[in-house]
């Protein structure tokens, strides 16, 4: 049975109503690697997700949730003295967001610390496919993330396969040199990598998508998805190299949890064989999709609406 593990750390996230405060908040779960592994079990893609809750009530109904959603929960450690992390958004009138994060002593910061990780690793090397992002290396130490680059080149090394979404935040990282110095660690393990053009250019101080494909080619990955915003995604695989299309002008109400979509949709697509021109429209649309709503993730009545999406 194909085994695809997902590796982070999912929070209480606060949305604004509005762009006022009276407007009020929604409470919800989400977080970057999260939200691609809901994504994928949405799309049919079994899923394990490798992080650490507390035992608060907060983190049992996440549990309880994830589990209803088809998360294998198997993997989630406890760390009973530590809560889940949160974060607030706020957005622009365009949709851009703001994120404030509450999460420094969240229980997934302890992840490597605590009973059972050795054999949550063990199964992870085991994996068809690895998942995790740039957010995710960002909360571990320098010694733990190195547990995370041989876990990945583990995978990569039977023949599965590692992708990787850099999902730059300088928040979360105490310097850019800090990120680089990470992301060129673990890229030798990446077969797939899945940047923002926007993060890069913040990052690496690229101009062009096409710098991003050649450096992440030269790191060692074979395929290469840059996500554009509205002009689409620049898809390299083998001696190909094409701009996929948005779905549609969509003007954004919100554009958290978009990139997590077109991760998940992009993965799913290629899991089920498609080539990846084809996977790509159908990430496409559904991170148009998720743009139209608040918050990272979609309805389940509104996930059902779209049907197929590489059709």
């Amino acid at each position: 049975m194909l085994q695809v593990v997902v590796v982070g750390e999912c929070m209480l996230e606060l949305v604004s109503q509005g762009h006022r405060q009276e407007s009020g908040w929604q409470l919800g779960y989400a977080g970057d690697s999260f939200n691609t592994a809901l994504y994928l079990c949405r799309l049919q893609v079994p899923v394990a997700y490798l992080t650490a809750l507390g035992a608060d009530p907060f983190s049992q109904d996440m549990r309880v949730a994830w589990a209803g959603e088809g998360i294998d929960t198997s993997m989630v450690l406890t760390d009973a003295s530590r809560l889940p992390g949160l974060y607030a958004i706020r957005n622009d009138t365009d949709g851009e967001r703001h994120f404030y994060y509450w999460r420094e002593r969240s229980a997934a910061r302890r992840l490597f610390t605590l009973p059972g990780i050795e054999a949550a690793l063990a199964r992870a090397r085991r994996a068809d496919w690895l998942f995790l992002s740039g957010i995710t290396l960002s909360i571990f130490t320098p010694a733990e993330r190195e547990q995370l680059v041989q876990t990945a080149a583990a995978v990569r090394t039977r023949g599965g396969q590692v992708a990787f979404d850099p999902n730059y935040r300088a928040a979360l990282w105490s310097s850019a040199a800090q990120a680089r110095e990470a992301f060129a660690a673990f890229a030798p393990a990446v077969s797939l990598a899945l940047p923002t053009h926007a993060d890069e250019a913040t990052l690496f101080g690229d101009t062009v998508p096409l710098q991003s494909v050649e450096r992440w080619r030269r790191l060692g990955a074979t395929e290469v998805i840059v996500k554009w915003g509205a002009q689409g995604c620049l898809v390299a695989a083998g001696a190909e190299t094409l701009r996929i299309a948005a779905a549609a002008t969509v003007t954004p109400v919100d554009t958290t949890g978009a990139g997590d979509a077109f991760d998940a949709a992009y993965l799913a697509g290629r899991i089920a064989g498609l080539e990846p021109a084809a996977a790509a429209r159908g990430a496409n649309r559904l991170a148009g999709e998720v743009i139209k709503h608040r918050g990272a993730i979609l309805s389940l009545e509104r996930m059902r609406a779209l049907q197929d999406l590489w059709t």
